[in-house]
């Protein structure tokens, strides 16, 4: 398929129920309000496409872009292109999950997430934590750097009740993924999960919450799920 083709097939597959309930969210004009099912029948014909993904990214069409990140190839997309959907990602559904999906799955995921976290840019910033908690979800604890994922809940034990919102967001979320995925950390994500508490974070007009991070990593330490990796951070 190719771009033209994807794009009138977003079209008629629009649902006008969930373009407003995207809207609430943060999404804009462009974008037809196509369910993540819907783009997955998509996906099955193009499978992963490298040049494809590049094009319908840089439509602006938030349909176009979500799908462009379920079709990215993780071993051809560059850190430099990657930087430039994550300059583009302009709500969570974009910055939170798409780019950082993608960033995970790439062997310079790990740096990405670092330089992110970094940035003033709250889209950005939000960006790097999300990859980082992905990043820990898709790899064997033995290739990650332990010790820098401790330092870096030291750093959202301290900062995030100032941190920007979707920040805040993606830091509670940081402590919970490396909790869940990373087991010589389990403990001391929760710790820092019970000292840092609730975290409040604007959802706008949505009815959406905040997970309190210690009761989440109860739930997963009483599953017996501490510890399992995903095949893929994309779902």
């Amino acid at each position: 398929m190719t771009k033209e083709e994807i794009l009138k097939k977003l079209k008629t597959c629009g649902n006008e129920g969930t373009k407003k309930i995207y809207i609430k969210h943060g999404a804009k004009e462009p974008f037809f309000g196509v369910k993540v099912a819907d783009l997955k029948k998509i996906l099955k014909k193009t499978k992963k496409n490298h040049e494809l993904s590049l094009e319908l990214y840089a439509t602006g069409n938030s349909d176009a872009m979500y799908l462009a990140g379920l079709m990215a190839d993780e071993t051809k997309i560059t850190a430099i292109e990657l930087e430039e959907w994550a300059d583009k990602a302009y709500w969570y559904m974009l910055s939170e999950y798409t780019v950082p999906w993608v960033a995970a799955e790439t062997a310079f995921g790990f740096n990405l997430g670092l330089k992110w976290i970094a940035s003033s840019e709250e889209r950005i910033a939000s960006a790097g934590w999300a990859t980082l908690s992905y990043y820990a979800g898709v790899n064997p604890d033995e290739k990650l750097d332990i010790s820098k994922y401790q330092t870096l809940l030291d750093i959202v034990e301290k900062d995030i009740h100032q941190a920007q919102n979707r920040v805040r967001y993606t830091m509670n979320g940081f402590v919970i993924a490396t909790g869940m995925h990373i087991k010589t950390l389990t403990n001391k994500a929760m710790d820092s999960a019970v000292k840092i508490g609730k975290v409040q974070v604007s959802m706008g007009e949505t009815a959406c919450k905040v997970p309190l991070a210690s009761t989440y990593l109860k739930k997963i330490i009483d599953k017996g799920k501490v510890g399992k990796k995903r095949k893929t951070a994309r779902c």
